[in-house]
């Protein structure tokens, strides 16, 4: 007697393994695809979570936003290297027109300007400023300040008036008792007009007084005397 015959219905399918590795790889193509998406995650946005996340736990301080700050690209670098530039030719700028003023003026012999690495200074001297011993500006003086105050007031940078004197001592029966005191009223005096006249802004300038501390010649001759006399109007540089 032969072995009975399963019904169709009974028979195993070949195909059944093939529907589940089907949904596998599917699952997995899905996984990967959003592994992909999380590799693809905007920066900026992710960042500036981070930032907002962090001022609002007191980590970091107030300043600028992260939006106001942008990521550096090829042009910004570009823009970055034009900036450090920019300054150098707003000196030479500014340099330039005080040389073209002295020029006018006719006051090559009294006025020098010339470069530091502090940044531009413009000698004046003690000759169109001041009388001998006195601190309180000249009335020749007052025009050339106030043409120089309307170069200088366009430019950001901080101004420093700083004094000197020579080595000889001055007459101690008057106000001023010995040279420190001179300098330092002589630069005081260049400042406040600067501002009060000159419309320089008063933030932006400070007063020194150096005395006889930092002469440009040895005081051996009355020529050396008379150009260690001086007030340095220095132009800061920021950087």
């Amino acid at each position: 007697m032969g072995r009975p015959r399963r019904r169709k219905s009974e028979e195993p399918r070949s195909g059944n393994w093939l529907t589940t590795y089907g949904d596998m790889v599917t699952l997995i193509l899905t996984f990967f695809v959003l592994l992909y998406s999380f590799s693809t995650i905007d920066i900026m946005k992710f960042e500036k979570m981070l930032l907002s996340f962090k001022g609002a736990v007191g980590l970091i301080d107030g300043g600028k936003s992260y939006q106001q700050e942008k990521r550096p690209t090829s042009s910004s670098k570009n823009q970055d290297a034009g900036e450090s530039r920019r300054p150098t030719k707003d000196f030479l700028k500014v340099v330039q027109q005080i040389q073209a003023l002295i020029r006018e003026k006719g006051l090559e012999k009294d006025v020098q300007v010339f470069v530091e690495q502090r940044g531009i200074v413009v000698s004046i001297s003690e000759s169109i400023l001041f009388g001998s011993g006195q601190y309180e500006l000249s009335n020749r003086a007052k025009p050339f300040l106030l043409a120089l105050s309307g170069v200088l007031k366009t430019f950001p940078d901080g101004l420093s008036a700083e004094g000197h004197t020579d080595d000889q001592p001055v007459n101690r029966d008057g106000f001023v008792r010995d040279n420190w005191a001179l300098s330092s009223l002589r630069a005081s005096r260049l400042a406040s007009f600067l501002e009060t006249s000159g419309g320089v802004n008063a933030r932006r300038l400070q007063a020194v007084g150096f005395g006889s501390t930092r002469p440009l010649m040895p005081n051996d001759t009355p020529e050396h005397r008379q150009m260690n006399r001086r007030v340095d109007l220095v132009v800061l540089a920021s950087d």
